[in-house]
């Protein structure tokens, strides 16, 4: 009997699909999805029009932004009325918690594709679960406005300005998909079995729950609170990094050098004009932190990464700290439900081999 002793750790290197969807370049700092750059698509594309260009990817067909634009509306208004059943099951759960409850609790709505139905849940269940935890009805949605503007107004109760929608609309863009990162991998999986859409989603924000995917950017805002001045700013990473501890918004699985989704957000959060956390005093902490961590790790290539940006923009919005991790999934549920679509379509069951390392009987 032949035991194969060799394996990719973590899977690095190992190609699980062939994808249209998005192309990630670690070495350069590069993020394309469906054919564009992301700093190109954030700026001149809104959510819907990225899901229009990734579900048109991945079924092979074109999708229309006008239909994507009428059927998110129409499965916010659905979604809505299920939450009627769902508030009362997740009434003192935490947030990230129940969020994946109000997954779980998705159903087909007549006359949408399935795909719509859930991502157009997504901005519902997150807004109906922040005013629930803050002790406040929720507020019905626009099906006429934009996901990302609907989204605001349906968490805050009363319209966002252009500026803000504007700002989550090229945060939504910029999360929607990046190749294949855990929580895809997870959606693509489970899609593989021809399990529907939902089960698919779910499992991608399950792994999205996990604190080494990077999609829960809170500890950064931690981190800035912590150091709360640029005085203690070189003390307090200095010894950070003497203690052996992660600077949380720095560093990548994949990039090797800045993260290009940092810098769209940066511009985001500029544009805003300063609401929020100190944009200056982050941009000092930044700073340092990449030149510590140059001298500290100089055989690592640690560099900005999405969630630093990430943490400020949605800390400027008046997003709720606890809601960071369903937002995010607010955006990335359109690049799970093309993956899962692209994988029933093109792909086999994924049913990968281990290496055994137990004992072998006599």
């Amino acid at each position: 009997m032949t035991i194969h002793t060799k394996s990719a750790a973590g899977l690095d290197g190992v190609a699980a699909a062939v994808t249209a969807l998005s192309h990630v370049d670690g070495e350069h700092g590069e993020l394309i999805v469906a054919g564009t750059r992301i700093g190109d698509l954030a700026e001149r594309t809104d959510f819907e029009g990225l899901v229009a260009r990734l579900w048109s990817a991945a079924s092979a067909k074109p999708v229309d932004e006008t239909d994507v634009r009428r059927w998110l509306g129409e499965a916010r208004v659905a979604a809505f009325a299920r939450m009627k059943t769902v508030l009362p099951v997740t009434d003192g759960v935490p947030t990230i918690e129940a969020f994946r409850i109000g997954v779980a609790a998705l159903a087909p709505v007549d006359g949408l594709p399935l795909e719509a139905a859930i991502v157009g849940a997504m901005p519902v269940i997150a807004a109906c679960l922040v005013r629930q935890a803050q002790g406040e009805a929720p507020v019905e949605p626009d099906p006429s406005m934009g996901h990302a503007a609907d989204l605001l107004r349906m968490m805050r109760g009363e319209v966002a300005s252009d500026d803000e929608a504007r700002a989550l609309d090229a945060y939504l863009v910029t999360v929607a998909d990046h190749g294949m990162n855990a929580s895809t991998f997870a959606a693509r999986v489970v899609a593989s079995t021809q399990a529907d859409l939902t089960m698919s989603v779910l499992a991608g924000y399950c792994a999205l729950t996990g604190p080494l995917h990077g999609g829960a950017p809170e500890p950064v805002l931690d981190m800035l609170d912590t150091i709360a001045t640029p005085d203690r700013i070189g003390e307090w990473i200095d010894a950070a990094l003497a203690r052996g501890e992660r600077l949380m918004g720095f560093g990548h699985r994949i990039y090797k050098v800045r993260d290009p989704r940092a810098d769209v957000l940066k511009q985001a959060v500029e544009r805003l004009g300063g609401r929020g956390t100190d944009l200056g005093f982050a941009a000092e902490v930044e700073a340092y932190a990449r030149r510590a961590l140059e001298i500290a790790k100089p055989d690592r290539r640690l560099d900005t990464n999405v969630e630093f940006y990430t943490a400020i923009l949605l800390d400027a919005l008046g997003i709720p700290r606890r809601a960071f991790t369903p937002v995010f999934a607010v955006g990335r549920s359109a690049g799970w439900t093309a993956h899962a679509i692209e994988q029933q379509r093109t792909g086999r069951l994924l049913r990968p081999t281990a290496i055994y390392a137990g004992a072998m009987p006599e």
